[in-house]
């Protein structure tokens, strides 16, 4: 039997909650307002949010099939990366401690991730 035929069986989301337009939108700003946060804690600059980006919801659902199951389980990943991970350094900064080491590690696995769930969009679909 091969491995990855059981996989939707063994999804830690509900599919039909990040097909739905509004969840999506939704979870993806929230990601992209955490991994500002982050950015701060980490010291650097502003980071202006390109239309590519801003767009990511609308445009990996116009791609459907497996391209947007495959993001659906990295939005799903991003989540469980973010959530302990900027709870973790305000405990730090609240601590009166320096989160700017830990919080650029979490930074530049935040832009990968977002990276990687990007290129799942077809070129074509790209402004």
């Amino acid at each position: 039997m091969n491995a990855m035929t059981d996989l939707p069986s063994k999804r830690r989301f509900a599919a039909a909650d990040l097909r739905d337009a509004s969840a999506m939108d939704v979870q993806w700003a929230a990601l992209q307002e955490a991994g500002s946060a982050v950015a701060t804690l980490a010291g650097l600059a502003f980071e202006k949010q390109d239309a590519r980006v801003q767009r990511f919801p609308i445009m990996i659902r116009d791609a459907a099939g497996w391209r947007l199951d495959l993001a659906m389980q990295g939005v799903s990943d991003m989540i469980a990366m973010m959530e302990p991970g900027v709870k973790a350094l305000l405990a730090v900064a609240d601590r009166g401690q320096d989160p700017t080491a830990a919080a650029f590690s979490l930074w530049c696995e935040f832009r990968e991730a977002r990276s990687a769930l990007m290129s799942l969009v077809p070129d074509s679909d790209c402004p």
